[in-house]
């Protein structure tokens, strides 16, 4: 039995990828249930959303669950430090497009973090991820007193090392293949583009912990891949992203099936950090007229046309992440994607 499925009590060692903003219930459980680990993104949830969301994931499946936090990196902005009023009108066109006026800034632009941790050991999941940053010892030290496994990303091997000294139980290692934000914390993001292909066995190198391959992996060939290069379990984001169950609205998931291979791209324009999607108009006007404001900021302000445009189904105003594997994408129920992986595994093959 790989080490994953040891450490996390599952049956397969594949891992759904936690989309922030994304995640849903329903797709979360159906992984767990599937005999994956299922894995929820809490980005700018308050506590009581927090514990709110596990009772919910508890409700929904007897399986062990995951959630996910973003650390911080510390180059974070508070609505004090920063003047928006440029880039709010830059992108007035886009708030109109979605039929909301522009907004006034809030008091703050996220929930603190150790507020949300407080949650998260109140609430107890199975597992918790985290990206952008090593846990304190404080943070490793009380999961494992509520029994709580501990999952970290890192995008080059020298993050990889960082964490498995600070005590994770497991590091994701993610290629730049993959969709959504890259999230790199000892160097940056743009300096930090490593392939899958060429960061997964450098990672399994230098590392005793198990160690999770994400980027670029939508079907089997990808997971036989993976354990090739000497990971003990997949993450995978878009393929799932792409089903019914998943949290995306319907133009997201068509813009995912439709997307090919050089279809995607590294933007700051929706977050102010660097992410993986489909290009569309906001990204388009966002990057032309340079309105692009510092994390969490950005993400602020562009979250207020993105819920509307949700709401409405106007996939040219979302962040439409995925990853270069979208093209290999196939089927809009989670369970045949669980299906389809799991044929990759060693000993399972075909």
């Amino acid at each position: 039995m790989s080490r994953v499925c040891e450490l996390f009590g599952i049956d397969v060692p594949i891992v759904l990828g936690p989309f922030g903003g994304l995640s849903s219930v329903e797709l979360t459980a159906a992984v767990s249930a599937g005999g994956g680990l299922g894995s929820f993104g809490l980005y700018g949830y308050a506590p009581d959303r927090i514990v709110e969301t596990v009772r919910m994931l508890r409700s929904s499946t007897d399986r062990p669950v995951a959630v996910n936090l973003w650390w911080s990196r510390g180059d974070e902005v508070t609505p004090a430090d920063v003047d928006l009023s440029s880039i709010r009108d830059a992108m007035a066109g886009l708030f109109a497009a979605a039929g909301v006026a522009v907004p006034d800034v809030p008091e703050v632009f996220l929930p603190d973090l150790a507020d949300q941790l407080d949650a998260v050991f109140a609430a107890v999941p199975d597992v918790l991820s985290l990206v952008y940053g090593v846990p304190d010892a404080e943070t490793v030290a009380r999961a494992r007193e509520r029994g709580i496994r501990v999952i970290g990303t890192a995008t080059s091997v020298a993050e990889a090392v960082a964490l498995e000294t600070a005590g994770v139980d497991a590091v994701v290692a993610t290629g730049m293949e993959a969709a959504g934000h890259r999230v790199s914390f000892l160097r940056d993001p743009a300096s930090s583009l490593v392939g899958t292909f060429a960061l997964i066995p450098q990672v399994v190198d230098a590392v005793s912990v198990p160690v999770i391959a994400a980027g670029g992996i939508a079907d089997r060939r990808g997971v036989a891949a993976a354990f090739a290069l000497g990971a003990e379990g997949v993450q995978v984001g878009t393929a799932f992203l792409r089903t019914r169950q998943s949290g995306a609205t319907a133009a997201h998931r068509e813009a995912i099936a439709a997307a090919g291979d050089t279809d995607t791209v590294l933007t700051r324009a929706m977050s102010g950090r660097w992410a993986r999607g489909i290009p569309n108009r906001a990204v388009r006007e966002i990057e032309a007229a340079q309105a692009i404001a510092p994390f969490p900021a950005q993400n602020w302000l562009t979250g207020v046309f993105r819920a509307a445009a949700a709401a409405a189904g106007e996939g040219e105003l979302l962040s439409l992440w995925a990853g270069q594997a979208a093209g290999l994408t196939r089927f809009d129920e989670a369970a045949d994607v669980l299906v389809e992986l799991r044929a990759g595994l060693p000993g399972e093959r075909d």
